[in-house]
């Protein structure tokens, strides 16, 4: 019996690779580049199986193409947008994802670019690194104070709850949330947590806001100009969700004019092109999507998305549907 064939659309952590060709035969994408439309469209009739990554755009034509073909695309990410579910659904593909494990490094994450943010941490190493600082003075380089500070999440789930350890329990940091639906009172309690209406009241009471909901049409530009305004004056934005939560423009013209004091960023609108404004403001800190970005958590996501594939190729619900 020939062994099913799987294309894994990025260079993937070593020791995943060995075990996926041990499962089958696997091509290994090592141009590490997003997949063109060209190529998706050669793999509709090729593979039994893609692992693709938030980097790589579909296109509409895939879908179709690959019905009857292809039987999973094992997402390597927890997030995917970048998934048409209901053509995926249609032509009878199977879609994964990888949650969980990578819940506590994008906190890690989200929680260093708020320190950096606050306390003016990339602004004080450019200061140093270019010959420029004079010395410690009392007005120097100040920054927020942290502790006790209110952080309000946007998006409740496993990475939003992980940021409210590290934010309360860790900072003394009292927290508001915003989530879709109404978040239990018992996980309410366990952060000291409230939950207002209104995102733009959890932006009101915010001295740090920090995006954690899910990518896509429903949250694209979220965060607009009218959240930025209900902003209290020199708050800060963080950032570890999707790119286009964010109205790029608004924010923009939040820190243009002061309102808005500063932002720690791992994610952009139309990444990897970086709009060249973010490059004028030395207030904002700016990561190149560093969330899972560790050597435990991209190891596990691989292995996450194996596991999602073996249990196809036994006929098996894989254990991280997101639809079939």
């Amino acid at each position: 019996m020939s062994r099913p064939k799987v294309l894994v659309t990025r260079a993937w952590p070593a020791d995943t690779e060995t075990r996926l060709g041990q499962l089958a035969e696997t091509t290994l994408r090592h141009p590490d580049t997003p997949m063109t439309a060209d190529e998706f469209m050669a793999a509709a009739t090729t593979y039994d199986a893609i692992l693709p990554t938030v980097s790589d755009t579909i296109p509409a034509a895939f879908y179709p193409a690959a019905a009857g073909r292809v039987k999973l695309l094992a997402n390597y990410g927890v997030g995917y947008n970048h998934i048409d579910i209901a053509a995926a659904r249609a032509a009878g593909i199977a879609v994964t994802n990888t949650p969980g494990v990578l819940t506590d490094c994008t906190a890690d994450l989200a929680m260093g670019l708020l320190l950096a943010a606050a306390r003016r941490i990339g602004e004080g190493e450019r200061e140093l690194r270019t010959g420029h600082w004079s010395g410690w003075r009392p007005t120097h380089m100040i920054g927020k104070k942290v502790s006790g500070a209110t952080l309000g999440i946007v998006g409740f789930g496993r990475i939003g709850q992980a940021m409210a350890r590290r934010a309360h329990h860790g900072f003394g940091m009292k927290i508001v949330v915003y989530n879709r639906s109404p978040v239990d009172q018992d996980t309410l309690r366990a952060y000291h947590a409230i939950q207002p209406d209104t995102l733009h009241e959890v932006a009101a009471r915010s001295d740090i806001l920090s995006l954690h909901c899910p990518g896509g049409a429903k949250t694209r530009h979220l965060i607009d100009a009218g959240v930025f305004a209900a902003m209290k004056p020199g708050a800060l934005l963080v950032n570890t969700a999707r790119g286009d939560v964010i109205d790029e423009d608004a924010l923009f013209a939040a820190l243009d004019s002061g309102h808005l004091g500063g932002a720690g960023l791992d994610v952009f609108q139309n990444e990897p092109a970086l709009d060249p404004r973010f490059l004028g403001h030395d207030t904002c800190v700016l990561a190149p999507h560093l969330g899972s970005a560790t050597d435990a958590t991209r190891a596990a996501m691989g292995h996450k998305a194996i596991d999602n594939l073996v249990a196809v190729l036994r006929g098996d619900t894989p254990p991280d549907l997101v639809s079939a």
